[in-house]
């Protein structure tokens, strides 16, 4: 059986690192993360948490508890990763459930581990289960046990490991098994922002960007940014572009709304794939329940994007309702695709 090849190296004092094996951070997205709790706008509960967290553990010396953080993409999880590495003074390995195929996997990015490192797994719920296993001893007695070669010669090595830190990050926390769950000592839920908390970031992006923009136009920003961090930089991205090319440069409250308008993204945030899928519900299927599956075929897009990145905000702005049945349109979701709800559907709701 030919060996497993070790993970490269740590590099030490970067902040993070990458890999073979580790999901790649741009340039342009380390610029642009906060290095200290003081920096990280929002998320006030799940920030207090993790400062006692830290600073229970530098008054110990010891490595930080395990932490699994949850909820919607682009809300914060990575870097709130990369800020307990930086606070701590520990470098930070990044990796994905998906990529970790094989034990070998595993075992080569934990023994390159220095005490008290962090490992970061993003989208931890993708684990195979046949990997998964091996995290349970690796976390709570620091070893994992490997098997090596097949059949006759088959035999079991245990490799003692640092003490470091697993944060675990996830879009579905329902899918993660119960051994797995409950081995993280802080188990925490990030929520969508808050418009005046993402005014802050947008002012901050922009003035790390050197971008030139006025309060309407961080307000327009702001509220279509559909409560998150990530999505209201893309749209500075996109939106200095289009001032650039289209004004004078600098982006006002009409240059912000022509360009989010170009986007296909209205007045509350709502994109293109957003109102397909509360029209096709409206229209095809009487506002639900409709399963999710269903809908994905009709509005041609993956299930478990649309439950992962639309769902959440559509559910939590009141547009859609998750039944036992399957999905329902509320009124409000009729409204915005511009319909009313039949007195079935109303029957529905009710």
């Amino acid at each position: 059986m030919t060996p497993e090849k070790p993970a490269p190296a740590l590099a030490k004092g970067t902040g993070f690192v990458t890999s073979t094996l580790a999901a790649p951070v741009t340039a342009a997205e380390a610029a642009l993360r906060p290095l200290s709790f003081s920096d990280f706008a929002g998320q006030a509960k799940t920030v207090e948490r993790l400062e006692v967290m830290v600073g229970a553990a530098r008054k110990r010396g010891d490595a930080l508890n395990h932490i699994l953080l949850s909820g919607p993409p682009g809300l914060g999880k990575t870097t709130l990763a990369f800020i307990l590495g930086h606070e701590l003074g520990r470098n930070v390995r990044v990796t994905s459930g998906p990529v970790v195929e094989k034990a070998g996997d595993l075992a080569g990015l934990l023994t390159n581990l220095e005490e008290g490192d962090l490992l970061f797994i993003d989208e931890i719920h993708r684990i195979p289960k046949t990997v998964e296993e091996y995290l349970y001893s690796a976390m709570e007695d620091f070893r994992i046990d490997i098997m090596i070669d097949q059949g006759p010669n088959a035999r079991s090595v245990r490799l003692t490991l640092p003490r470091f830190t697993l944060v675990g990050a996830t879009t579905r926390s329902g899918l993660l098994t119960a051994p797995l769950r409950s081995r993280f000592t802080l188990q925490t839920r990030l929520d969508y922002y808050d418009k005046d908390t993402l005014l802050t970031i947008v002012r901050r992006t922009c003035g790390l960007l050197k971008v030139e923009i006025d309060a309407g136009g961080a307000t327009e920003i702001a509220k279509r940014a559909r409560g998150t961090p990530r999505v209201a930089n893309n749209l500075i991205n996109f939106i200095r572009d289009f001032a650039q090319q289209r004004a004078k440069g600098a982006i006002t409250r009409e240059v912000a709304a022509a360009a989010l308008e170009l986007l296909e993204i209205d007045s509350a945030g709502l994109d293109e794939m957003d109102k397909r899928m509360l029209r096709t519900m409206a229209e095809n299927y009487r506002g639900g329940p409709v399963g999710m599956s269903t809908i994905a075929v009709a509005v041609g897009e993956e299930a478990d994007t649309l439950e992962e990145v639309h769902e959440p905000f559509l559910i939590q702005e009141g547009y859609l309702q998750r039944t036992p049945q399957g999905r329902v349109l509320t009124e409000r979701g009729y409204a915005a695709v511009g319909l009313k709800a039949s007195g079935e559907a109303q029957a529905t709701l009710l």
